[in-house]
């Protein structure tokens, strides 16, 4: 049959069809035949695209699950995939069909007597902190589960209640609280009684008495530093419980420890109250800064930064990473500040030169025009034509004389115009590396690992904190199998991207805690903090497991990269250099054994 194009033919074909072959008349149909003898498509699925670009501005992204799939549609629609937008919009409009709400009521009954009820090893000040922590969560469903397990916590940690009541224990004395002396020296005696006939009694009570007095002079005033008066006080508890011979008088500290233990319960909730008020002042002096700059663009990454810091329970490296990105923006932006001020100052000297230079030609002119009305005078009014020659002379000289100026001021402006043009372009070359100053002044370029610098900085850091802690700390170096072949089978583009493929693999799947570092050409080096060498061995393993289940595209190839790693522990005292040197002999031998191998080098003797 032949192509129809005429609509009304078609249409009359289409009902005709749909005649000779029995169909139902439906519109389904009726359009499936009109587009089969067309020849044309049925647009019926087509995305509409515009119309989903405006319900996607208004979607609610009050939760972290529809942020994220807003993003995605966002996404999609960006690069024009009708599929994924479909798929994304969909998934959406399914996050939100109504659940059954969770039981609140049952749950808030829960965390009041929870709350009320005192918990061995769970103090006031220790069930806020959690709690704020839990009311932290960015969604409601989050937020119950979270809430759930704190409860659970709570629940299973022995009450006072549940305490055996022993004869050991002592007696709470009349109603208003205040036992005689009588009944406390009477239990302190029971106490020491009961202790001096237990097994191993001397044993006891010296371990006790030796972690107490630890805990008075070591642990305890490490956090009371704001609190002098906690301070002496503990110092004092700890003279009394080394002046403490036996069970009895140990016994008869228990008050005072009691006292104590409530003081710095109260001490620590007015820390903790403290720190959430300072938390909402700063996060209050962020939104006022983001709302008053308007050119944010070098201040939204440091508000952002900040944000981030603030809203997740920080810990001492992602503050140490992010003082470490703000002393080089600033000590950045400090340089830009004094070049544009340096460039600002140029252009003011250049546009006062120009002003002057106009004007000097303004009056040149001025000047030029009086002479030249001045000679056609005295011409208008000589009556000897021999007396035109010298006047006309001295008008060709004024001519010259002006043209020459005129000269000098248009290559002067031009000077001018081209040291404008050099100060701009640099005003642009200083904005381009500031916005590059965060990532490149501690990371490589390339991979964006810590370069040099950057690692050095954290070996500092770690090494002091595991100093500090007595902590293990484990340093591996590793380095990409047959690189030189790979450079020079497919050429130094596929290198780089080898490396940066490994660089995210292993940023993948290292715990937080832990450095990578790029140390030069294909060598990295991990930091593994709170880790001995077999744990960092097994870590390596895990990530050569990783590498090797991502194939790498080079030229149209499937290559499967390796390295070769050695790990060794970094002990008290010892060089950054010197831990290297032995995970680079263990790397060596990895190597020599066949690639794609970790080998651990021990601490020295």
């Amino acid at each position: 049959m032949a192509t129809l194009s005429n609509p009304s033919e078609i249409a009359r074909e289409t009902l005709r069809q749909l005649a000779m072959r029995r169909v139902a008349p439906t519109p389904d149909n009726y359009k499936r035949l009109y587009h089969e003898i067309a020849g044309s498509q049925a647009d019926a699925d087509a995305f509409p695209e515009q119309f989903v670009r405006r319900i996607a501005r208004r979607l609610p992204r009050d939760t972290a699950e529809r942020q994220r799939m807003a993003r995605s549609l966002d996404q999609a629609l960006a690069a024009g995939d009708a599929r994924a937008g479909n798929d994304a919009l969909e998934r959406y409009l399914g996050s939100l069909q109504m659940a059954e709400a969770p039981p609140w009521n049952e749950l808030i009954s829960q965390l009041l007597r929870q709350w009320e009820a005192r918990h061995t090893g769970w103090t006031t000040a220790r069930k806020r902190e959690a709690l704020e922590r839990v009311l932290s969560a960015s969604d409601a469903t989050t937020l119950f589960s979270r809430l759930q397990g704190l409860l659970k916590s709570w629940s299973l940690a022995p009450s006072d209640s549940e305490l055996p009541l022993t004869a050991e224990t002592e007696p709470s004395g009349p109603a208003d609280g205040a036992p005689s002396s009588a009944a406390s020296a009477a239990t302190r005696t029971v106490i020491g009684a009961r202790l001096a006939e237990a097994p191993g009694a001397g044993e006891l009570v010296e371990g006790l008495r030796t972690l107490l007095a630890l805990a008075f002079e070591d642990v305890i005033p490490a956090f009371l530093g704001s609190n002098p008066e906690l301070f002496d006080e503990a110092a004092r508890l700890a003279m009394a419980v080394r002046g403490a011979q036996d069970a009895a008088a140990l016994a008869a500290l228990k008050r005072p420890l009691r006292r104590y233990a409530e003081q710095l319960e109260n001490a620590a909730a007015d820390d903790a109250e403290i720190r959430t008020g300072l938390l909402d002042l700063l996060r209050l002096l962020l939104r006022n800064i983001d709302d008053l700059v308007i050119d944010d663009t070098w201040l939204s990454g440091q508000i952002e930064m900040l944000r981030e810091i603030v809203e997740a329970p920080p810990n001492p490296r992602t503050l140490d990473a992010a003082e470490q990105q703000l002393k080089g923006l600033i000590f950045k932006q400090s340089q830009l500040k004094h070049n544009l001020v340096e460039a600002q100052r140029n252009l003011r000297e250049m546009l006062a030169g120009f002003v002057d230079q106009l004007a000097r030609f303004a009056e040149s002119t001025g000047t030029y025009h009086d002479r030249i009305g001045s000679f056609a005078q005295r011409i208008a009014e000589t009556k000897d034509i021999n007396a035109i020659g010298p006047l006309l002379g001295e008008v060709m000289n004024e001519t010259r004389a002006i043209q020459e100026q005129a000269k000098q001021s248009r290559d002067e402006l031009v000077v001018v115009r081209e040291q404008a043009h050099a100060a701009e372009a640099r005003i642009s070359q200083l904005q381009r590396e500031l916005d590059e100053a965060s990532r490149l002044m501690r990371h490589d370029q390339l991979t964006g690992a810590l370069n040099r610098r950057g690692l050095e900085e954290m070996c500092q850091k770690e090494r002091a904190r595991a100093d500090r802690r007595r902590s293990a700390l484990s340093i591996a170096l590793l380095d990409i199998d047959n690189f030189k072949r790979l450079n020079d089978t497919y050429g130094h583009h596929s290198g780089d991207e080898a490396l940066v493929m490994l660089a995210r693999t292993v940023r993948q799947h290292l715990r937080p805690q832990d450095t990578l570092a790029r140390h030069g050409g294909e060598e990295f080096v991990i930091l593994f903090p709170d880790t001995d060498v077999d744990q960092a061995n097994q870590a390596l393993v895990r990530l050569q497991r990783e590498l090797t289940r991502e194939f790498f595209m080079a030229n149209n190839d499937k290559v499967v990269i390796t390295f070769s790693a050695g790990v060794t522990p970094w002990t008290s005292g010892e060089a950054m250099q010197d831990a290297l040197s032995r995970a680079d002999a263990a790397m060596y031998q990895a190597k020599q054994a066949g690639r794609n191998r970790v080998f651990a080098a021990a601490a020295p003797a």
